[in-house]
């Protein structure tokens, strides 16, 4: 869904995009499985879908090869509602795929192949709506945007730009497979929360960014570098809410049979920017959110299992996945 001229995004994204090649098989190492689903993917793109699920206006920034997945991403996007039209391919490099094994409930091995290099990693700041980006009433950004030159240039050059307009999301996104050093990941993840507003991070990205494994203090040194809201995920123990007013919330998981658990974090990301955006209380931000990564992780997709606001009510009704 596109806004009318003038009119601000509710979010835009920044950063990965990809093929997902999924296994129909559950349960069967990747060498022996005999058929894959194919769907739109990359954490940045999926939140951008899983917002625009809830009703949200949504655009993403990155970049694919002039190929036909390329050509295939597009089409997703625009079938999905997400604006595509800072989406641009870059001739010679390929569209990254990736591949994953699903053994539910809790072991999802990923194969990403983004070789020689991923195109979402040049984009370049000159290329850049930066006054869109600063309209934007949410702007998403990802940790894996920052592991090379010129995308790590231009994250910062749009963070600079929003000066922590509206709401702004670090979604620390750790990959060390990305980072050439994963040493010298921390400085550049503590120059982009300096711009940010809100920080979102499983416990091994949080102790990638400020040192601290241990949630509650995580969330305080989150805040300490300037964020007004940290949410630490922490799997089964369900997800941490610390704002810099004070408020807190620990929500519980919501009770569901993971078939896939890959797409329930971006599912989440997407949640998180609706429930902001809709200025609910803290805790029902995050109950909402939780569910709609429960429902994700009972399907086997990512971008196409996305929920509505009615899935997401009814899941919260039940007070389970069915």
């Amino acid at each position: 869904m596109q806004p009318s001229p003038g009119e601000p995004y509710d979010l835009i994204t920044m950063g990965r995009i990809g093929v997902d090649l999924y296994p129909l098989q559950t349960g069967v190492p990747l060498a022996e499985v005999d058929t894959f689903g194919k769907f739109l993917g990359g954490s940045s793109s999926n939140v951008a879908v899983a917002a625009a699920r809830l009703g949200r206006r949504t655009a993403t920034v990155t970049r694919t090869g002039a190929d036909p997945f390329g050509e295939y991403l597009h089409r997703q996007l625009r079938e999905f509602g997400v604006d595509d039209r800072w989406v641009t391919p870059v001739p010679g490099l390929p569209t990254p795929v990736t591949f994953c094994e699903v053994f539910p409930p809790d072991d999802f091995p990923l194969y990403f192949y983004r070789r020689p290099k991923a195109p979402d990693l040049e984009i370049h700041t000159a290329e850049l709506d930066l006054d869109a980006i600063r309209a934007a009433r949410v702007f998403w950004m990802t940790g894996t945007g920052l592991s090379e030159e010129p995308s790590r240039s231009a994250t910062l050059a749009a963070l600079a730009h929003r000066s922590k307009a509206g709401i702004t999301v670090f979604d620390l996104d750790w990959r060390p497979m990305f980072w050439e050093d994963p040493e010298q990941a921390r400085p550049h993840y503590a120059e982009a929360l300096r711009h940010t507003t809100v920080a979102v991070g499983n416990v091994d990205e949080v102790e990638i960014a400020t040192g601290e494994r241990e949630p509650a203090a995580a969330a305080r040194a989150l805040l300490a570098a300037g964020v007004r809201l940290a949410v630490v995920k922490q799997g089964p123990k369900g997800v941490l809410a610390m704002a810099a007013d004070g408020s807190c919330a620990e929500v519980p998981p919501l009770p569901v049979d993971v078939l896939n658990g890959l797409g329930a974090g971006d599912a989440f990301g997407g949640a998180l920017c609706h429930g902001l955006l809709a200025e609910r209380e803290l805790e029902d931000v995050m109950r909402f959110a939780n569910a709609a990564g429960a429902i994700v992780a009972s399907r086997l997709e990512c971008s196409s299992a996305m929920p509505t606001r009615d899935e997401v009510e009814a899941a919260l009704t039940a007070g389970e996945v069915r």
